[in-house]
């Protein structure tokens, strides 16, 4: 097994996190080659007295900012810098030279004024990859959660939320869940809106667009309910009635899995050609000169990404 593992923005606390991680006893055993800037892994181990990559028996595919990266603020470099780590990475996904990818965090801010277009890695994979059909999910704890929208005002969430979507994300689930040992595959929708509308009194998008999409695929045999009210939903899932929730916006289904297991839940991309698993957390540019950054949840990225490399798609 052969890891690639994305440093993110070297501004943030991505160099921290990898260098602890790998030096992990409970990291998982294979080959590690690390996408990044090399000046800063050894900036972090130097400021914090981590073992520097050379002595971590990992390779080092260096990325160079091409300029001053600040530490703890988002910048053109460092956005440079961590969107072409990723790409390089995927490169070499795609060409078999890697089993999977793990990405440390990136800015969204850093990515925009380096002149990249994609508000996270999520889509940066997917249009690197060709593959359009793709989703976030969130694993941590006894929840899988999978979101309809990701990075968007909500304001446009609504209209965003359309039958087709249910349907696509509803899918990709389905054929996703084995991997990560779920075979039942029971599947739970969240409404949009309060209550899962009211009856129409809160909204209609749940009877005129997320049940007909719900019938739609339970008419193809596939396990799924809803649309259910989110403030109820999760207490269910967390109990052991479904498998997977699929929510209908970012907050909605990120909260839940946060509170659970902030520090240990992992973000994997459903639908790539390969295998790409993630932090739980952002850069920490506020804690990024402390030195204090946690490095479990990318521990735990690296473990779901050799499960789910040497699982088949179902």
């Amino acid at each position: 097994m052969r890891l690639a593992v994305t440093l993110g923005d070297p501004a943030g606390i991505g160099p921290e996190v990898v260098l602890k991680a790998l030096a992990d006893p409970d990291r998982p055993p294979g080959e590690v080659a690390l996408y990044g800037p090399r000046d800063a892994l050894a900036d972090r181990a130097r400021r914090f007295g981590l073992r520097p990559a050379e002595d971590l028996g990992v390779d080092v595919v260096d990325v160079p900012a091409g300029g001053p990266v600040p530490l703890g603020r988002p910048s053109a470099a460092g956005g440079r810098a961590a969107a072409l780590a990723v790409l390089r990475a995927a490169d070499d996904a795609r060409a078999g030279r890697v089993d999977a990818i793990v990405t440390a965090p990136l800015n969204k801010e850093a990515l925009r004024a380096a002149g990249f277009p994609w508000p996270g890695h999520t889509e940066m994979l997917a249009e690197a990859a060709g593959t359009p059909d793709v989703a976030m999910m969130f694993v941590g704890g006894p929840l899988r959660v999978a979101l309809l929208t990701i990075h968007q005002a909500l304001r446009s969430v609504p209209a965003a939320v359309t039958g087709d979507e249910v349907r696509r994300v509803a899918r990709l689930v389905h054929r996703e869940l084995p991997r990560f040992g779920r075979v039942r595959r029971r599947i739970a929708v969240c409404g949009l809106n309060p209550h899962a509308g009211e009856g129409g009194l809160f909204g209609t998008e749940e009877r005129d667009v997320i049940a007909p999409a719900v019938e739609d695929l339970q008419a193809e045999g596939l396990d799924v309910q809803g649309p259910f009210p989110a403030d109820s939903l999760f207490v269910r899932a967390v109990r052991g009635e479904f498998d997977a929730v699929v929510a209908a916006y970012h907050d909605q289904g990120l909260v839940p899995v946060k509170l659970l297991a902030f520090g240990h839940a992992v973000n994997v991309t459903l639908g790539l050609p390969f295998v790409r698993t993630s932090v739980d957390h952002g850069t920490g540019f506020d804690i990024v000169e402390r030195g204090t950054a946690d490095a479990r949840s990318l521990v735990e990225a690296m473990k779901l990404a050799c499960a789910l490399a040497g699982t088949p798609a179902g």
